[in-house]
């Protein structure tokens, strides 16, 4: 076999393997996933068991198991017992303390605003910051639920974006009720309209303002 027959052969090895290699970074036009409503714990909820002193499941391992973008709704099925912090501050979240904020990256909401020890209630919470998105219940002495498993992280993606209810705050009065988004009967549905019609910011987020702690903490923080 020649030289100019070998060049040849090993161009065109060459080249498939160029376009082979190329042609998955290629595949766009894929539609991106329907907004989707996520039960926090699934049929387990989001609670606390006292006897056990820990969280009723492993919210970190049901987290795991799932992918989440703007505009998807996670829903917390739930009792005034506990809290749902929202933040975008991982030192708060590594410090299980809401008020350990220095700015306006913490939100917590309660079911029904109720103050009554056990009722039932249900926190719906909209994704609408691409990135990392923490979550945990602050409630017990010294955030002992969250200490003790009532807490996950996950990374939100973009997929479609932020449908427009979502985009911009809602007009005042805001309402202090909590209402779940409607059910996803097919895709495209809006949630958010019916989170600012029905629920104005289900229970308006409330931002926290207090001087966060030093960096050491994150640096020593394992994640759960």
């Amino acid at each position: 076999m020649d030289r100019l027959t070998l060049f040849t052969l090993s161009t065109a090895v060459a080249m498939s393997a160029v376009i082979s290699f190329a042609v998955p970074a290629m595949s766009v036009g894929t539609p991106a996933p329907p907004y989707a409503n996520y039960t926090v714990g699934d049929a387990s909820g989001w609670f606390f068991n006292y006897t056990s002193n820990s969280s009723i499941t492993n919210y970190t391992t049901w987290a795991a198991s799932k992918s989440f973008y703007l505009g998807d709704f996670l829903i917390f099925n739930t009792n005034s017992n506990t809290t749902v912090v929202q933040t975008y501050n991982a030192t708060t979240y590594i410090l299980c303390d809401a008020g350990a904020d220095d700015g306006d990256e913490t939100f917590v909401y309660t079911p029904q605003n109720n103050s009554n020890f056990g009722v039932a209630g249900v926190v719906s919470v909209p994704l609408t910051s691409e990135g990392a998105n923490y979550f945990f219940s602050d409630a017990g002495e010294e955030g002992i639920q969250c200490a003790r498993g009532m807490r996950f992280r996950i990374k939100v993606a973009r997929g479609r974006g932020l449908p427009p209810e979502l985009s911009q705050p809602p007009p005042p009065p805001y309402v202090d009720v909590q209402v779940p988004p409607p059910p996803l009967d097919t895709p495209g549905d809006s949630q958010g309209e019916q989170f600012y019609r029905d629920g104005a910011a289900d229970g308006f987020r409330r931002g926290i303002w207090r001087r966060s702690l030093t960096a050491g903490a994150l640096a020593a923080f394992i994640f759960v």
